[in-house]
């Protein structure tokens, strides 16, 4: 796996050689194929306290689990043969739930050596799970509408109204069991509950399409959705708590079913259709493509304690691990196009000492490296003085504007 797709070329011709396999750090990082040791498809995976003991589960009742940081993974008994899309274990390693086709509820209490099942008291599929704080109360939401809820830890559990008919993907609280919790799904449907799913109020999304995750990553104000809109994805961003969202730029033209912000608003991953892995680090300004080393379609991502290891899993037994936040980004037709509309040049590009931008010289700039993290903010008539040789991306601060690639020669 290379470091960076859209670079090999670029830094060929400025080390002086043919061969990207002799550039330093372009042999391996990013995203890494790991052995799963099956070929099911997996729908989800969550590491409950630390990036070394993880879950994932997938159709066909699989449930891998490992406790080397993904260097292994080992089968465990689920008790069934159903499909099962959600994996959740609340507070540590030992007690955890995943939940499934004819809305089957899967606990745990000894690290998945056992799985018991529950009785959700429903038969749609149950395609999510959450548990906010503890063990004890969680949600579970799926077909038409579906919305289950347990205060014993699965003893029972008793179905809630949604006011939808259709079918729920995912459910988040981001704060505790109470206060705030969404649940979204398809034909645009949001739902928000302030009481414990009590009630459950439905947010307006600006869209017809399937939405299917969504995540509050510190509160209840600035929230994430992903799902499908029209030919391509769909992004959606709030930052008062769903009373209004705003679509955002994905860069890709494929599908998005899973996002996750580790530990802070501003820097989260999404993944989806043929491979696709997207980073942003500044809220979703920008959503930078990854190199993933797969076509399958990925199906969740989650980073357990911060934003540089996380893994993602998904169709015939994929799971990728990154260290090193993902890496480099690749470049897309689509960005390119945004370079043009943009119709800001960088020169001289390359440069040695800096670069500006004719036209530009009084607007203020961001700056961003190719892992998608930004290095510094600069006006127009003097950009990159300060840079280490590379390649960077540049955005316009005062209005929307494309990418602008240029490269510092030392």
């Amino acid at each position: 796996m290379k470091r960076f797709t859209f670079s090999r070329l670029t830094l060929c011709v400025l080390l002086g050689t043919n061969n990207p396999l002799l550039i330093p750090g372009l042999a391996s990082a990013g995203w890494i194929q790991q052995n799963s040791g099956t070929t099911f498809d997996l729908s989800s995976v969550h590491f409950p306290v630390d990036a070394l003991t993880g879950y994932t589960v997938g159709i066909n009742g699989t449930i891998l689990k490992t406790t080397d940081g993904g260097a292994s993974w080992v089968s465990q008994t689920s008790g069934t043969i159903e499909s099962l899309y959600s994996v959740h274990f609340p507070v540590d390693a030992s007690t955890g739930y995943s939940v499934g086709f004819w809305g089957i509820i899967l606990k745990t209490t000894n690290g998945g050596v056992n799985w018991v099942s529950q009785s959700s008291g429903v038969l749609e599929l149950l395609s999510s799970v959450y548990f906010p704080v503890n063990a004890s109360t969680g949600y579970a939401v799926g077909g038409a509408g579906t919305i289950v809820k347990t205060l014993n830890g699965g003893w029972s559990w008793a179905s809630q109204n949604s006011k939808a008919d259709n079918n729920l993907y995912s459910v988040h609280f981001p704060v505790d069991a109470f206060i705030a919790g969404f649940t979204v799904g398809d034909y645009g449907t949001i739902r928000k509950t302030t009481n414990g799913g009590g009630n459950w109020d439905t947010l307006t999304s600006g869209t017809l399409r399937s939405l299917f995750s969504v995540h509050f990553p510190v509160d209840t104000a600035i929230g994430y959705i992903v799902g499908v809109g029209g030919p391509g994805p769909i992004i959606l961003k709030t930052t008062d708590g769903g009373a209004t969202w705003s679509p955002q730029t994905s860069g890709t033209t494929n599908w998005l079913s899973s996002i996750n912000f580790p530990v802070d608003a501003a820097t989260g991953y999404t993944v989806g259709g043929s491979g696709t892995i997207l980073k942003t680090t500044n809220g979703g300004a920008v959503w930078l493509g990854q190199t993933s080393g797969t076509t399958e379609a990925l199906r969740e991502v989650y980073f357990p304690v911060d934003a540089s290891t996380g893994y993602a899993v998904g169709e015939r037994g994929t799971i990728l691990k990154t260290t090193d936040g993902g890496s480099g980004v690749e470049e897309t037709a689509e960005s390119r196009g945004k370079e043009l509309e943009a119709r800001i040049t960088a020169k001289p590009n390359p440069f040695t000492s800096f670069a500006t931008l004719p036209g530009h010289e009084g607007e203020r700039f961001s700056l961003y490296d190719v892992s998608g993290r930004k290095v510094g903010t600069y006006k127009g008539s003097q950009v990159g003085g300060d840079l280490r040789p590379g390649v960077y991306f540049i955005r316009a601060l005062e209005r929307e504007a494309g990418l602008v690639r240029i490269v510092k020669l030392r």
